[in-house]
């Protein structure tokens, strides 16, 4: 089944909601200045009756060709979605091994992230599986603002705040916060892949790039969620989210770049949403 939707270098007015089979999903891709320059991010959305995986790209700002490397790496896990869509584990590998490949031979350093979400409907509910390069994130929020599951950005920062070394709100301030220790374009990139998680009914997964997490906190985001609608959601995070980079506040973290994210929360069981 060909992809719901794919973008590159391009601007939504508004946050797009979309109707997967195994529950609901909500996109939403910005530009800092879309007056000015190209959105760096990506993002896909791929569909089949049982499955869906989303992906976010978020080309390397300060190297050459960042949203050349973000459209050829959504570009290639687009094309491995669509040669073997059954084997959705391999396909999203082979992704980021082509990607990785493709980026590489530009020859002019490109780099960019890549993040997926595999998301799968099993007769107990839905599972989901993560993968990433870089430090596009994704998390797992309980309906009831638990925070359930985050990935550790590969990021000096990152792992700083992974070790208990560099405090949470010190990290959105850090001189170090935009250094990525491992990206699509590396020769010694490396894919990290996550253990499957079982969904409960009302959790609610987001992917994005940094335009999203350098500029609101953990909690913030939490809050923001919950079980709300969620289109509604992805409109407050987005709203703020450009609020942050445009009105510096020396109490708030401010980091101006594209913003690139999709909610999903999945169907109850024996419903569609």
């Amino acid at each position: 089944m060909a992809p719901a939707l794919s973008l590159s270098r391009q601007t939504l007015s508004a946050p797009h909601r979309l109707a997967p089979e195994i529950g609901e999903l909500v996109v939403h891709t910005v530009a800092w200045d879309p007056q000015q320059r190209d959105n760096e991010d990506a993002l896909l959305v791929h569909l089949s009756p049982h499955s869906c995986v989303l992906t976010v790209a978020d080309g390397a700002g300060g190297a050459p060709s960042g949203a050349e490397a973000a459209k050829i790496a959504i570009a290639a896990m687009e094309a491995e979605l669509k040669n073997d869509p059954e084997q959705l584990r391999l396909s999203i590998l082979n992704g980021f091994e082509t990607a990785n490949r493709e980026v590489l031979n530009l020859g002019v350093g490109a780099a960019t992230t890549l993040s997926a979400v595999e998301l799968r409907r099993t007769p107990e509910g839905i599972v989901m599986r993560t993968y990433h390069v870089g430090d596009s994130s994704i998390l797992v929020i309980g309906g009831r603002g638990k925070l359930k599951f985050s990935t550790i950005s590969h990021s000096p920062v990152g792992y700083g705040v992974e070790a208990g070394l560099i405090e949470p709100e010190e990290a959105l301030h850090h001189e170090d916060l935009n250094i990525v220790s491992n990206m699509i374009g590396m020769k010694n990139m490396r894919i990290e892949v996550g253990s499957e998680l079982r969904l409960a009914q009302r959790d609610t997964v987001l992917i994005g790039s940094d335009g999203l997490f350098d500029n609101l906190r953990t909690h913030e985001i939490i809050e923001r969620v919950g079980a709300r609608d969620l289109t509604e959601v992805a409109t407050s995070l987005a709203q703020l989210a450009s609020e942050r980079m445009r009105e510096v506040d020396v109490g708030n973290p401010s980091k101006p770049d594209d913003t690139t994210f999709a909610l999903f929360r999945g169907a109850r069981l024996g419903h569609r949403s």
